[in-house]
C-alpha cells in the first residue's frame, strides 16, 4: 500500500510494507552488534543498545537522508576504548557530548562539504575493507568463552553453527526469486529461529552474548570534575570521535546518493549526529554514527524513507523493555548470515572489472585505503592517508604539465605563453623556463592559458620579476583572471601588470549545490 504522505519527508511515496518490515530486520541486525562493541570497550552492555535507540531514532527523523541507519557503530566505539580504561564511564558519556557539539558546528558551518573531496579510488578502498570488516567480524561468532579462554567451535558445534549460517544465506540468496514483497533476511531470521526452537538445536544465541533486559534510558548528567584539566583529558577523544563518527557518516550518506539516484544533505546529517550525541552522553548511550551495514541491509530490504529506521529505533526499545526473553534465544547464526551477505554485497566488485584501465597510483591508493582499513579498523585515518596520497600526486602530476612557448615580435619584445597551472608544485620548473641574462629589455608572460593558484606561485613571481628589474629590463604580465589579481594586488615586487581579465571561475554555492 502506498501514499503520498512520507513520514517528516515530503520528497517521495512510502510504502507502509517495506519500511516496516525492513526496519524491523534492521533492529534484529543491530542488537548483536551494539552489543559486541559495548562489551568490546568494557561499558555495560545496556549501554550498546540505549545507543542504537536514540542515535536511530534521532537521526531517523532528523537525518540528512531517509534510509540510513545509525547506532553504536565500532568506529567510534574504538576511539573510546583507552578513554574508558583510563578515567571510566563517565568521562566517555562527557566526550560523547563534546563530540556531539562539534558536529552540530560543522554541520552550522556548513563544512560538510569537505567531504566531495575524497576521490573515487579512496571510496572504493574504503567501501572495499569496510566489506571486509563486516565479513571478518562475523567469524568471532565462531569462538567461544571457555574455562581456558577464548577458543574456535569445533565438532559438531561447528557444524551446527556452519550449517545454520549457510541455512540462512541460501533463504537470502533464493527468496527474492520467490517474492519481493517481504525482505529475505528478515524472513532468514525467522526460519532459522523457528528451527531452533521447535528443533531444540543447541547452537550459540544472543543471550550468549550479554543480556538484554532494561528500562528506559534515564537522564543523567555526567559525573565528572568541571575544570580546564578534565577538558584537556576529554577534548582530544572528542575530537576524534567527532571526526571519525563524521567521516564514516557522510562517505555513507555519499554511498548511499550512488545507490539510490537521489541526493542527500550533508550539513543536515552533522547535525542530527551532533544532537544524537549529545542525548547519547545525557541518557546513557556510548555514541554513534551512521552504520554502513546496517544502511545496506535497510536499503536492501526495500526502504526509502525514513519510517524504517523509527521502526528500527522503537524495536530496540521494546525489546529491552519487554522482548528480551524472545531475543535472546534468537540465533547467532542467523545474524552471522545476514551480515555475511550485507558483507558481499558492500564490496565493490566493479573495482576488479576496472582495474586494468585505472592509472597505477589510482589502483595503490585503492589497495592502500582497503589494508588500513582492515588491519587498523580506523575508517577516518585511511581515507585521511588515501585523499592526502591522492592531492600529492595530483599535485605532482600538475607540476609536470606547466610549460612555456615563446617568440619575439617585430618590436624585439619577447612572449613567454604559460600553460598549466602556477602553484607550489610547479614553480621550479616555471622559474627554470625564463633566461633573464639572454632575453630582450621587455618582455611579457601571457597567463591566458595559465592560473596563479598561491603564495608559492605570487612568491615566484616575485622572484622572476626582481630579478628582471635588477637586469634593467621590463615585464609584463598579461591575461590575468580577476582571482589571480587579487592574489597579486599585494605583490610589491611585480614591476607591471597588464590588465586583459579574462572571465571570473566561480564556485557553486551551497544553495545551488543542494548540500
Amino acid at each position: 500500500m502506498k501514499t503520498a504522505l512520507n513520514l517528516f519527508d515530503f520528497s517521495a511515496k512510502i510504502n507502509y510494507r517495506n519500511e516496516i518490515l525492513a526496519g524491523l530486520t534492521v533492529a534484529m541486525t543491530m542488537i548483536p552488534e551494539s552489543l559486541s562493541f559495548a562489551i568490546l570497550a568494557g561499558f555495560p552492555p545496556l549501554v550498546g543498545l540505549y545507543a542504537a535507540f536514540i542515535a536511530g531514532l534521532i537521526t531517523a527523523v532528523f537525518g540528512g537522508r531517509p534510509g540510513m541507519v545509525s547506532g553504536g557503530a565500532g568506529a567510534t566505539v574504538v576511539v573510546l576504548i583507552a578513554l574508558m580504561r583510563s578515567h571510566g564511564i563517565e568521562y566517555v558519556f562527557a566526550a560523547v557530548i563534546l563530540a556531539g557539539i562539534f558536529q552540530i558546528l560543522i554541520g552550522f558551518f556548513k563544512l560538510s562539504k569537505f567531504i566531495r573531496l575524497v576521490p573515487q579510488p579512496v571510496m572504493y578502498g574504503f567501501v572495499n575493507g569496510l566489506a571486509v570488516i563486516i565479513f571478518m567480524s562475523q567469524l568471532e561468532q565462531f569462538k567461544i568463552s571457555t574455562p581456558n579462554g577464548i577458543s574456535w567451535l569445533h565438532g559438531q558445534a561447528l557444524f551446527v553453527m556452519a550449517g545454520l549460517v549457510a541455512l540462512t544465506i541460501g533463504i537470502v540468496v533464493l527468496f527474492p526469486r520467490i517474492t519481493k514483497k517481504v525482505p529475505a533476511s528478515l524472513v532468514a531470521i525467522v526460519v532459522v529461529f523457528i528451527l531452533v526452537v521447535a528443533f531444540g538445536i543447541d547452537t550459540k544465541t544472543v543471550q550468549d552474548i550479554a543480556s538484554v533486559q532494561g528500562g528506559f534510558p534515564p537522564f543523567h548528567v555526567p559525573q565528572i570534575p568541571f575544570t580546564a584539566e578534565a577538558f584537556k583529558t576529554i577534548l582530544p577523544y572528542s575530537m576524534i570521535f567527532a571526526a571519525v563518527g563524521l567521516t564514516e557518516g557522510l562517505l555513507t550518506l555519499n554511498l548511499v546518493d550512488e545507490m539510490t539516484g537521489t541526493k542527500g544533505n550533508g550539513n543536515r546529517e552533522c547535525l542530527a549526529q551532533g544532537g544524537s550525541n549529545i542525548a547519547n552522553g545525557f541518557f546513557f548511550g556510548m555514541g554513534g554514527c551512521p552504520m554502513i551495514a546496517q544502511t545496506l541491509v535497510n536499503l536492501s530490504a526495500g526502504s526509502r524513507a525514513r519510517l524504517s529506521g523509527i521502526i528500527a529505533a522503537v524495536t530496540i526499545l521494546l525489546i529491552i523493555l519487554f522482548g528480551a526473553p524472545v531475543i535472546g534465544r534468537l540465533p547467532m547464526a542467523a545474524l552471522v548470515g545476514v551480515m555475511i551477505m550485507v558483507a558481499l554485497g558492500t564490496f565493490e566488485w566493479a573495482s576488479f572489472r576496472i582495474i586494468t584501465k585505472m592509472p597505477k597510483h589510482d589502483i595503490f591508493i585503492g589497495i592502500l585505503v582497503a589494508a588500513i582499513t582492515v588491519v587498523l579498523h580506523n575508517l577516518a585515518l585511511a581515507v585521511l592517508i588515501g585523499v592526502i596520497i591522492s592531492a600529492l600526486v595530483f599535485a605532482w602530476e600538475s607540476a609536470k604539465r606547466i610549460r612555456a612557448r615563446t617568440y619575439t615580435d617585430a618590436a624585439g619584445v619577447k612572449h613567454y605563453e604559460i600553460y598549466g597551472p602556477l602553484f607550489f608544485g610547479s614553480v621550479m620548473a616555471f622559474s627554470e623556463k625564463f633566461k633573464v641574462a639572454d632575453d630582450p629589455q621587455e618582455i611579457v608572460i601571457n597567463f591566458r592559458e595559465s592560473r596563479v593558484a598561491d603564495m608559492s606561485a605570487i612568491e615566484a613571481l616575485n622572484s622572476l620579476t626582481a630579478k628582471y628589474s635588477a637586469a634593467g629590463k621590463k615585464v609584463h604580465l598579461q591575461y590575468l583572471s580577476a582571482d589571480c589579481i587579487r592574489l597579486l594586488q599585494n605583490a610589491e615586487a611585480v614591476i607591471d601588470v597588464n590588465i586583459i581579465q579574462d572571465p571570473e571561475y566561480l564556485v557553486a554555492t551551497e544553495r545551488e549545490a543542494g548540500a
